[in-house]
């Protein structure tokens, strides 16, 4: 193939990145294989309050949603700011990497990124705590993701008690 011809085949929106789910249940080669081909999406940094239908009217825009998984603190049940979206097409799944990755929904900048497949279990937080491990070790006072990071916060009430 040309170097013209690759370079107008050639997109780096929809290319995997280096990220890979630790919890996989298969190898490197595997997993690899399932990306390239997937049609289901991770999206981070959602808003705890974000709502599916939210979720839905952004990424329609792009082709026909076969499904949308709202992330859950796996201890409170509660949205804990990622979700999973699923298309019938490959073809949709890539517009959707071309065009929302970055762009602003509930007034936060989202992310995308390929997933191998969503598999029940997946829906839930990694943390300690329930929530996303991200949430954990966060500084910052984040109110659309429930204030300071849990960490966070556990030091701040500790330093509050002993304050007495």
């Amino acid at each position: 193939m040309s170097s013209k011809l690759n370079a107008l085949t050639s997109d780096s929106y929809t290319e995997i990145s280096q990220y890979r789910d630790q919890h996989f249940k298969g190898n490197r080669y595997e997993q690899e294989k399932l990306l390239k081909h997937s049609n289901t999406l991770y999206v981070g940094n959602l808003s705890f309050y974000t709502t599916e239908e939210q979720v839905h009217e952004l990424f329609a825009k792009c082709g026909d949603v076969k499904r949308i998984i709202i992330g859950l603190d796996k201890i409170k049940k509660t949205a804990c700011g990622f979700c999973f979206v699923e298309y019938y097409t490959r073809g949709d799944a890539e517009n959707a990497m071309r065009f929302v990755n970055g762009t602003r929904l509930d007034d936060r900048i989202i992310r995308t990124d390929w997933d191998a497949g969503f598999k029940e279990g997946r829906q839930y937080g990694r943390g300690k705590s329930g929530g996303q491990v991200r949430d954990e070790y966060r500084q910052d006072y984040d109110p659309a993701r429930g204030g300071y990071g849990k960490l966070a916060q556990q030091h701040r009430s500790t330093e509050a008690r002993n304050s007495f």
